[in-house]
């Protein structure tokens, strides 16, 4: 089972330190396959004040620490094709934000990398329009099918975040999960999923209590991982906290979806 859990943010060094060695007992199940996740540059803050992260160039030195210090395979996201050279010299998974997932320049520059690059499916996008996002990495790495079986694609993940539905809320479709999983692998975002784009008042909230029910759910499906963005304290995180599982809490969650997983391969949907 692919995990990608940590701070939304990297808040300081020592925030950063202290949640990675929080997520050693998971990342050191022999059923996890574990990368540790924390953006340098939060660039699609809902307000100009909020906190965006130390920057790329300090950012990728934290997370080389990390990587160095705790053997963790590392991910993080670019916004810009102009930062993926320097991302690829650390992280072994380039992700790509929700609200870029379209954008064919960053999507190409991450291609051309050695990096699994994760696409996120955005907010707004049909489950089915992903294909053509994987397409344009597919692709740029020398693949002209126009369909793909998941075992062409295994360097290439999609992850399901939750769909804008009114006004200050997700809503995820199960159905989404399958039909994605035709083309990919597919990642279920538990936390930015039970988020709340714009809830507090030129920031985002959420509501946490309701992660473990999504991503049950999520397991029951079928996916190949899990994304958490987890925190020792959440009420005092500088970014996304009311949608971060707890530290603490997070290996009970994750040992939950491994039995799920279990039931699953011994009563296949299909």
């Amino acid at each position: 089972m692919i995990l990608i859990a940590g701070p939304c943010v990297i808040e300081s060094r020592e925030a950063i330190q202290k949640i990675a060695e929080g997520l050693k007992p998971i990342a050191e199940r022999d059923d996890i396959d574990f990368y540790f996740k924390a953006s340098f540059d939060k660039a699609n803050r809902t307000s100009l004040d909020s906190f965006r992260g130390p920057g790329l160039v300090e950012g990728l030195k934290m997370l080389t620490e990390i990587k160095e210090q705790f053997g963790y395979k590392i991910l993080t996201d670019v916004h810009e094709s102009s930062q993926v050279e320097a991302v690829a010299e650390v992280a072994d998974v380039m992700q790509i934000p929700a609200f870029l997932c379209r954008q064919t320049d960053l999507l190409v520059a991450a291609a051309k990398t050695k990096a699994v690059v994760n696409i996120k499916k955005g907010q707004f996008i049909n489950p089915l329009d992903m294909k053509y996002s994987l397409l344009k990495v597919l692709q740029t790495r020398g693949e002209d099918r126009a369909e793909y079986e998941i075992s062409k694609a295994n360097d290439v993940w999609l992850t399901e975040r939750g769909t804008t539905f009114g006004y200050g809320n997700l809503v995820v479709d199960m159905r989404a999960l399958p039909i994605m999983r035709e083309t990919a692998p597919v990642i279920f975002d538990a936390t930015h999923s039970v988020q709340m784009p714009g809830a507090a008042g030129g920031k985002s909230s959420g509501d946490r209590t309701k992660i473990p029910y999504l991503a049950s759910a999520a397991a029951a499906a079928g996916v190949d991982g899990f994304f958490f963005e987890t925190h020792y304290n959440p009420e005092e995180a500088l970014s996304d906290g009311p949608n971060m599982v707890p530290l603490d809490e997070l290996p009970k969650l994750v040992e939950r979806l491994v039995q799920i997983r279990a039931v699953n391969e011994a009563y296949p949907i299909n």
